[in-house]
């Protein structure tokens, strides 16, 4: 029989958790740094997705095809509700019994800013973004994020993904 007592003192149980907390405050900042770096990448891979979805359509029906944040059926600037694609036949900016919805994504997260110059994008049928042309910014966490990304949308109607260090949503 042992004359030692098993199991762990009060000291050796402070001990160990005070050593546990250290270490994990310590990963738990670069773990956020990361979820929001794949966070944006993702986001902004999905809205190039999107836009060239859009353009192909827009080629493929021959057709007006619009991008827009679609809040309460009609386009608002407010990008971070998310992006729906559709044929808007009449041009008036609304999604109307008479139009055709083409696809819509997700809202981004709410911590997300999103940013464009424009109520819409819109591709014509030969696939130019004439007149809607710009650039759409995507800051995750803070409009100052060192992860924010952009896309550049040109007047022949291409999405190429930006990741200039002044990129800022503000």
């Amino acid at each position: 029989m042992s004359i030692y007592p098993k199991g762990f003192s009060l000291l050796e149980l402070i001990t160990t958790l005070s050593v546990s907390t250290i270490l994990l405050a310590i990963g738990v900042s670069p773990l956020t740094d990361f979820y929001t770096r794949y966070r944006a990448d993702s986001s902004i891979r999905l809205i190039q997705q999107t836009l060239q979805f859009a353009r192909n359509q827009a080629i493929s029906f021959n057709m007006r095809v619009t991008v827009c944040a679609l809040i309460d059926g009609k386009c608002d600037s407010n990008w971070q509700a998310g992006l729906t694609v559709f044929i808007d036949t009449n041009n008036n900016n609304q999604l109307d019994s008479s139009d055709r919805k083409l696809y819509t994504t997700n809202a981004f997260h709410s911590k997300d800013t999103v940013t464009y110059n424009r109520a819409v994008i819109r591709f014509l049928p030969d696939g130019l973004a004439s007149g809607t042309n710009g650039t759409l910014k995507y800051c995750p966490s803070s409009p100052t994020s060192p992860y924010s990304q952009a896309i550049v949308i040109n007047q022949a109607g291409r999405a190429r993904i930006s990741t200039d260090s002044n990129i800022n949503c503000t």
